[in-house]
């Protein structure tokens, strides 16, 4: 089955959010959405999730799904404002409560932060399944760049978020706490075991140099012919070297303060306080 698929490029952090619907009817999942944040003034903003929202109601399209690749570290989720304005249930996997415990000891969020996953309302592990209308989606753990990062497999098509990027820019860092090169080279060999028609769709581009445009759709088969970090049949011990050399080099993303916090809590802000504000805490010296 080939779904039909919607790409949504943020220019901010280079995300690429996505509508996947089946390929005979109204049902469609959303992949990985964004919700604009002014780091500077500490202000969110919802344009490129009203884009979504615009989309799907031109379409008169039932949302099923609202699926999280992983907790992201460098933009906000916008899934529970998706959520609020066009339904469904949003996902992520049960790994989640891995990275809800760490990054809860780093934000010292207290016992009143849930460390289960229970702010999201499905989490999923390896092997299972569920449908967008008439179409199966097929859900594979791929640790490595967090542990709780999913590659969802709809049809003819898979969401494999930061794991690879487009065959010339490579492969995702691991260096984040939980992070694993050698888990990510595992879990990429699982995504590459795919048919090599698979259409591999990224979460960020960055035009790699030489590339005038930005991109986010490749195959199976390309990756493994021609990724930079891991085509050509590239053997564990040294991907791993590359990557944690290269990992070593990398300043932090920019937003990764409001984004972990936030996202660990399924896109939902912090509590407000008594007189109704909401804050972040910036840990010092502990990323």
């Amino acid at each position: 089955m080939t779904p039909d698929i919607a790409a949504f490029f943020d220019d901010a952090s280079n995300t690429i959010s996505y509508v996947v619907k089946e390929p005979n009817g109204r049902s469609c999942a959303i992949v990985d959405s964004v919700l604009d944040f002014d780091h500077a003034s500490g202000t969110t903003d919802t344009k490129s999730a009203d884009d979504i929202v615009a989309f799907v109601k031109e379409r008169d399209l039932d949302v099923a799904w609202i699926l999280e690749s992983h907790v992201h570290a460098d933009h906000l989720s916008a899934a529970p404002y998706l959520q609020e304005h066009l339904g469904g249930k949003i996902g992520i996997s049960k790994n989640i409560v891995l990275v809800q415990d760490t990054f809860g000891k780093v934000f010292n969020e207290g016992s009143e932060f849930q460390r289960d996953g229970s702010q999201f309302d499905q989490l999923f592990g390896d092997g299972d399944s569920v449908h967008i209308g008439q179409m199966r989606v097929d859900i594979m753990q791929t640790p490595g760049h967090t542990p709780a990062c999913l590659t969802y497999v709809i049809g003819d098509a898979a969401f494999v978020g930061d794991t690879l990027f487009m065959p010339d820019f490579g492969t995702a860092r691991c260096d984040f706490p939980g992070g694993s090169a050698q888990d990510l080279y595992n879990s990429i060999q699982k995504i590459l075991r795919l048919p090599d028609e698979t259409r591999i769709f990224v979460g960020h581009d960055y035009k790699a140099p030489g590339r005038e445009e930005f991109a986010w759709e490749s195959t199976v088969g390309a990756q493994k012919a021609a990724n930079v970090h891991i085509g050509g049949a590239r053997g564990l011990e040294d991907f791993v070297q590359m990557r944690e050399e290269r990992d070593a080099t990398l300043a932090m993303p920019r937003l990764i303060i409001p984004s972990l916090q936030i996202n660990m809590r399924a896109g939902n802000l912090p509590e407000p306080d008594d007189q109704g504000d909401v804050f972040l805490k910036v840990p010092i010296n502990k990323l």
